[in-house]
């Protein structure tokens, strides 16, 4: 995995992630909000937006954590992308996200949707630990009006600490 370092984002990271999100292709796996709901969430302290940057400070992708407030322990991996794929950075990001929720909030249970059709996500995801405990038949509606199941993963924070040793 590349060295990477995660820092809370600023409203001067927006445009990155917007630009991020909006990459080619991602439109079939990744969400996307508009300048004024992600402004609206960076300022909600359920959320966490995070930023991996490497060490000359560039930055290589976000990550959107939510419900970290639940009294329950239930926060949820809201969105992941990288700038560029298939360098690992993706692995290396999601890998301190995790760490973040179990070592920053009150997280019990991380978890997360990914589209049926996002294998290299899914690697990414079971390499960090998450198990998938379910799918959310035809939940997903892609681009083109068609609709793919979900796939519910999760990691618990027993599971991430034995991992951790």
């Amino acid at each position: 995995m590349p060295a990477l370092s995660l820092r809370r984002a600023t409203e001067a990271d927006i445009p990155f992630i917007m630009e991020t999100e909006r990459k080619p292709g991602y439109d079939q796996f990744i969400g996307r909000y508009d300048v004024d709901e992600h402004m609206a969430q960076l300022a909600n302290p359920s959320f966490a937006y995070l930023i991996g940057e490497d060490d000359d400070g560039q930055s290589l992708g976000f990550v959107i954590l939510m419900d970290l407030k639940r009294r329950d322990g239930n926060a949820c991996v809201k969105r992941i992308a990288v700038a560029s794929p298939e360098k690992g950075v993706g692995t290396a990001l999601l890998a301190g996200a995790v760490d973040f929720a179990f070592l920053e909030t009150n997280a019990h249970r991380l978890w997360l949707d990914v589209v049926s059709g996002n294998l290299r996500a899914q690697a990414v995801y079971r390499k960090i630990g998450f198990i998938q405990e379910g799918v959310m038949r035809e939940a997903a509606l892609l681009p083109d009006g068609s609709r793919s199941d979900f796939l519910l993963m999760s990691i618990l924070r027993r599971e991430w600490a034995a991992r951790r040793g």
